[in-house]
Parts: C-alpha cells; structure tokens; sequence
C-alpha cells in the first residue's frame, strides 16, 4: 500500500490535505506562486491529482487560479476574517450559554485534558498542536451542546479566520492570555454563570480584531 493510500486512500485526497496543511501552517505562505508540475514531482504523485486538489483549494479560496498566469496560495482576506469572526462570535456565545447547563463528566474530563495539553504545547512552542487543541477545545463545546453539525458548517465559514489565528499563535501571540481565557470559560461553565463566561467568548474571539492590525503592518504581503 502507497503512502498516499495509507493516509487517505487516494492520491488526491493525499494532495490535497498535504497542500492545504502547508497553506494554513504557512509552509506555503499568502502570496507564493505554484505549480501543478512542482508539486507533482515534490509529492512524487502524477498531475493528474495535483490538478484535481488545485481546484478544491480553489473553491475553498486557499488558492488563486489566474488563467494565463498561474496558481497563486491566496492572501487573507480580512473581510472574510470578520464574517467567520462575526458568524462564530454570535453562534458560540450561545453555545457557551447551552454548555452551563449540559456539561457532563466526560466532556469536563475532555477539556480539562484539553487545558492541561494546551499548557504542555505552549511550554514546548508547539504551535501546531496549539492550535489543534485549541480548536478541539471549541469543537468539545459544540458536542456538548449536540451541535456538531453546526460546528462542521462553521469550518467552511472560518478558512479565512483561521489562517489569520494560525498566524498569529506562530508569529506574535500571547498564549498564556488565550489560555487562560479558555480557564476562565472552563470554571464559568462549570458553575453555570452565564452571563459571564459568554461575556469572555466575546472577548476570547475578539482578540484577533485587535491583533490583526498589528499582523497587517508586520506582513503586509499575507493580506488583501
């Protein structure tokens, strides 16, 4: 069995994920220029598949396909960085809300895991896993409401956002506040204090309205 096989049973899908983990881990950053025939020959799979995982990045705005020109890893787009800030604020603080009053043993066990993970990662500079368990900590949130599907479409919503989050953990965030903040949200839950812990996700969530100024100026080339 290939490689590609083993990891997701088919050359394109392979391609696809491998391409779209380098775009938002920024191993291939806003702005670069690529090619069906390099990225070909550096996963060692036909075009055939690299053409194919092309447009579905396309179509997920991860890259830009100009005729006559060539294929470009998009920039980000801060518009599209405050629809998905906008569209997750409004649903989490929900969530977080429908959370105080459902949040059973193995969910409280799952993210106190979480938090415990997330100090371990922060210690090590793994902002990779950083940013996984800090998703998975928000993800958790959803499953505990019974709102996993919501948390799917959001995805789709957030490329944008996420990227932005992205570069901010590997470049110039405080993690120890996002952290923290994610503490706080924890202990609010667990004694059902409304109000408040929907008061710090919009602050948790708001954070990267305040930073991306900053990230702008710093790399002015990532950005549209």
């Amino acid at each position: 069995m290939s490689m590609e096989q083993k990891i997701k049973g088919s050359t394109r899908d392979y391609s696809y994920q491998l391409l779209r983990n380098k775009i938002l881990h920024l191993e291939l950053e806003p702005g670069t220029k690529i090619s069906e025939k390099e990225i070909a020959s550096e996963l060692n799979v036909s075009r055939t598949p690299v053409r194919e995982a092309f447009m579905k990045l396309a179509e997920e705005e991860l890259l830009d396909i100009i005729p006559q020109s060539g294929t470009i890893v998009s920039r980000i787009n801060l518009r599209h960085v405050e629809e998905g800030r906008f569209i997750r604020e409004k649903i989490e603080k929900e969530i977080v809300a429908l959370a105080c009053g459902q949040l059973g043993d193995d969910f409280r066990f799952r993210m106190e895991a979480n938090i415990a993970m997330q100090e371990v990662c922060a210690s090590q500079n793994n902002v990779g896993k950083l940013y996984e368990l800090d998703e998975e900590f928000h993800q958790i949130l959803f499953e505990a409401s019974g709102k996993q599907r919501t948390w799917k479409m959001l995805q789709q919503l957030n490329i944008h956002f996420n990227r932005l989050r992205l570069l901010r953990l590997s470049k110039d965030s405080n993690w120890e506040h996002i952290i923290q903040q994610h503490k706080e949200m924890y202990q609010l839950i667990i004694r059902q204090e409304k109000e408040q812990v929907v008061q710090i996700m919009e602050n948790h969530l708001r954070l990267v309205v305040i930073e991306q100024d900053m990230l702008k100026e710093k790399y002015p080339h990532y950005f549209i």
